[in-house]
Order: C-alpha cells, then structure tokens, then sequence
C-alpha cells in the first residue's frame, strides 16, 4: 500500500511523533539518511510561486540522495490537455515521489488515486500539511512535549493555515484557538474532524471572535497573510474585516510572557503582524522556516519506507 500526505490527518498521532523524531535526528546529522540515493527523481510541481516551498523540498531531496526535477504546470500538460490522474501514471513510472504545490485539494486526491508512489501536498487552498510538520518541529524544540500545549491561529480560520493547525495541532494533543471575524471561520468539516481527533487525544477546539480573549494566557500566536494567493482583489475588504486581529505587542502581551510567535511567511508588515512582533525576541519565524528542510526530508523518508509497491 503506497502512503500518501495531503492532508494532515493522513497520519495517526504516533506517525506523526515518529516523523517529528526522525526530523530531529536529520536536523543532527543531515546527510545520514540516503532513501533516494542513486540518484533517484522526485517530481516537484508548482501551480504557484514559491520560496521556502521549492528550497526547502529541492536541497532536501538532493540531501537525501535524490535529484529534484522542478516542474511548473504553466510549461507542463498538468492542468491543461492531461488530467491530474494522467499525470501521475506517466509520472510515477519515473519518479520515486510526487511533491505539488497547487490550488484545489480536489486534484491532489485524484493524483494520488491509484498512484504507486508518494504524493505530497506543499500546500493547496484547504492544507498546508507540510508546514505544520515544520511548525510542530519548531514548537517542540522550544518547549518540549506538544501535547497540552494552548495555540491561537488569529485571522482568516478558512485558510488553509488554520485549517491544519485545527487537524496537526489536534493530532498533536495540542488545544487550538482560532480566532476569526465572522464569515472567516473554519470549514464545519475540517472542524468536525479535528474535534473528533482532540477526543481521542486529550487536546481540544475552541473558535473566538475577540482576539484579546483568544490569545490570552496561551503558549503560541500564530497568525497569517490575510491576502493569500487568489484572494487579491479582496483585499481591501479583507483588511477591514480582519484589522483588529493583528498582532502587535499588545496584543501578544496577553499571552504567556514566553509565548512563542510564529508565522509561515511571506508575512505582510504592518497587515497581520506589525515589524517589532515578527523581529522580537519571541518571534521563531526563522527556525520555522528552516525547519521546513527538516521536516520534509523526514516526511520523505517515512513515505518511502512505507510504500511496499515494487
């Protein structure tokens, strides 16, 4: 059975222990570990631009022995004359794993129908399973054990940040906060099945609309872009919808003194966090970041090993 991640619930709570684990070993020692040594291809696809996403998954891959093969969807047939389905079977009678960056969840699932290698979702407009991998990476460094620990998302809890903070942070035993203006709350899915998850983990959901009591006492602020991809020509109403769920000092000072403050980045300045929060002493933007190589690679490693097709 060939294992796949597109969504953050893919895993079980201890899968998801055992890939944190492994990516602290890979953290020591990052040339240890050499599944895709021969070299071995994984394709890589990109819908959208991308920084971290396309560095941290192409010096990953090559550390692991692989070569990644960077594949844009505007020079490809992907989206255009071939279906996802399609792709994937010329694509996984050449590649050891299929990494894509993209819009609708709906593509990935159909990708990864049938499909004998890998498929990896670097983000889409409902997930962005790979980087709460990295942010659960980050957040254990800094204060240990992830379950028990209290988490507030403020902003738009329909993006696909808070929705996988909602299902990694529950498989995690963590108590996730979202905090958002109405008309940008969660999809009642995605909720319901982190509450299902937090039942059996000892972690649990919470949804606020005033992000004062949201934050207060908590052990990590997250916030992100208001104005992601597609959204742009919504940006003046998102701004005036979302405007009083910025971070700034104040408002952080509510949390724990230690309180962490992440975010995914690229951050906007000035929109969802003002420059003292994301450059101060509590910010870990920057080991979040770097931990999306560590992360990933162990993601990797384990979905090779748990594929079993010859």
């Amino acid at each position: 059975m060939t294992r796949h991640f597109l969504r953050d619930d893919d895993i079980s709570p201890a899968e998801q222990a055992e890939i944190l684990d492994l990516a602290l070993v890979l953290k020591r020692d990052r040339f240890q570990a050499k599944p895709l040594a021969g070299p071995q291809t994984v394709a890589v696809i990109f819908d959208k631009s991308s920084t971290r996403t396309r560095v941290s998954f192409a010096v990953g891959i090559a550390d692991l022995g692989g070569s990644p093969l960077i594949i844009s969807t505007a020079n490809s047939q992907l989206g255009g004359k071939e279906t996802a389905a399609d792709t994937a079977r010329v694509l996984e009678r050449q590649v050891a794993a299929i990494v894509w960056r993209t819009y609708g969840q709906a593509g990935l699932e159909e990708m990864s129908l049938g499909t004998t290698v890998p498929v990896v979702n670097a983000l889409s407009d409902d997930f962005h399973p790979c980087q709460l991998l990295a942010d659960l990476l980050t957040i254990r460094e800094h204060r240990g054990e992830l379950a028990g620990l209290t988490l507030t998302f403020l902003g738009d809890g329909a993006c696909n940040m808070a929705h996988s903070y909602l299902l990694a942070g529950a498989t995690a035993g963590m108590h996730i906060r979202i905090a958002s203006p109405a008309g940008y709350t969660p999809q009642p899915q995605v909720l319901a099945d982190a509450e299902a998850i937090a039942a059996t983990t000892g972690g649990s959901i919470a949804l606020y609309t005033d992000p004062a009591e949201a934050v207060t006492g908590v052990d990590v602020v997250v916030t992100d872009t208001w104005v992601s991809m597609g959204f742009e020509e919504e940006k003046a109403a998102r701004v005036a919808s979302l405007g009083s769920y910025r971070v700034d000092s104040a408002l952080l000072a509510r949390a724990k003194p230690d309180a962490l403050f992440m975010h995914c980045l690229p951050a906007d300045r000035g929109y969802e966090v003002t420059a003292d929060v994301i450059d101060g002493p509590q910010s870990i933007i920057w080991d979040e970041a770097e931990n999306r190589l560590h992360a990933q690679k162990a993601l990797l490693v384990w979905l090779l090993g748990h594929n079993t097709n010859p």
